[in-house]
């Protein structure tokens, strides 16, 4: 059994690396967090305490936008995003749990466009597991984790928040 990081230490390590991202903009330039349904919105509301960011969160479902929808069709329980934030200038934190193909970040930088035009969105992921698909790369990362390809991490919380790795089919 693999050991995994302690969530909390990795999203201390995590706040101090996106205060470092941060600092060069201008600091007229609002800033705002955004997570993704559902673990990127718990990591989002801790970092944003960490953070001591003054601005709303914002929560994203990307459903619609997924190039599986087709093939998995509508989740019963699809919530809408929510951004109470102009997005338009906004430099955008944009947070997930686990960085994997890269099709849901695309699939959340198509629902942050239909908001408007920030002036830039970094990436911050808990987990990177590689097995990238489309060209995406995080700017934060709390850790890089080797998985076999049937193994699957995922975040559970939303408190205390820990993560866990699942076997799937092969």
């Amino acid at each position: 059994m693999k050991s995994l990081p302690e969530v909390d230490h990795l999203l201390t390590d995590m706040s101090q690396a996106l205060r470092a991202l941060v600092a060069w903009r201008d600091p007229e330039q609002p800033v705002a967090l955004i997570g993704i349904h559902t673990g990127g919105v718990w990591l989002a509301e801790r970092l944003h305490r960490l953070l001591g960011l003054a601005s709303p969160i914002g929560a994203l479902n990307i459903h619609f936008h997924r190039d599986d929808f087709g093939r998995i069709g509508v989740h019963p329980r699809v919530q809408p995003s929510h951004l109470p934030f102009d997005v338009d200038g906004c430099l955008i934190i944009l947070i997930d749990d686990v960085l994997y193909s890269g099709r849901t970040v695309r699939a959340a930088l198509n629902e942050i466009f239909d908001y408007g035009r920030p002036a830039a969105v970094r990436l911050a992921v808990l987990v990177d597991r590689g097995g990238r698909e489309l060209p995406i790369a995080a700017d934060v990362v709390g850790a890089h984790l080797k998985l076999n390809p049937a193994e699957q991490i995922k975040l559970l919380g939303p408190s205390p928040l820990k993560l866990s790795i699942e076997r799937g089919r092969t």
